[in-house]
């Protein structure tokens, strides 16, 4: 186990193993989104952020095959800044799993996701309409610092918990547009 993973470990609930994953990503501010036709996948994605929890619901629908992923996802965040977010925990569930789920109370975030390796570039739906934020996942902290912004970064919010989807799906529009003007963005 390295040092940065001992580290970690201190601060979580667990450690990484063979269920949970040390997550690691930066997230930026976006002006707008790149140029939506060099997107090399494209992906609606719901979230259901379940009430009381760290659980989060997901559908994705794949646009480019049709196909459809279904995921019960655990996040246990860090208490630290930087491009460790904590640990994930992925759970791939058939529709019959998923559908259950579906009954527990929840708040629901829509967006679609465009890729744009090694990015991908979050467009909101409303209420959240005109919140673009790119994000890159890396396997060491090195790979996560070496990272330069993306073109039209307006800035970086790894470190803003405002911007993580936890926190976006309970976010009202009159919330959302002061957060933007703080960045000059105009949706």
């Amino acid at each position: 186990m390295t040092e940065q993973q001992q580290d970690l470990g201190t601060q979580l609930p667990f450690r990484e193993g063979k269920y949970a994953r040390v997550e690691r990503e930066r997230r930026f501010l976006l002006a707008s989104p790149p140029a939506l036709d060099s997107a090399t996948a494209v992906r609606r994605v719901t979230d259901r952020y379940l009430d009381g929890t760290r659980l989060r619901l997901r559908l994705v629908e794949l646009r480019d095959s049709g196909g459809v992923e279904l995921k019960l996802t655990q996040k246990v965040a860090a208490d630290r800044p930087g491009p460790v977010q904590g640990l994930i925990t992925n759970i791939y569930l058939s529709p019959d799993e998923y559908d259950r789920l579906l009954a527990l109370p929840a708040a629901t975030l829509r967006k679609t996701r465009y890729s744009f390796p090694p990015l991908g570039v979050d467009v909101f739906d409303a209420p959240l309409h005109g919140l673009v934020l790119a994000e890159a996942e890396f396997d060491s902290d090195e790979e996560a610092s070496a990272f330069p912004p993306p073109p039209g970064t307006l800035a970086e919010v790894t470190d803003d918990p405002r911007f993580t989807g936890g926190r976006l799906v309970r976010t009202e529009r009159p919330e959302l547009l002061v957060w933007l003007a703080e960045f000059v963005v105009s949706p």
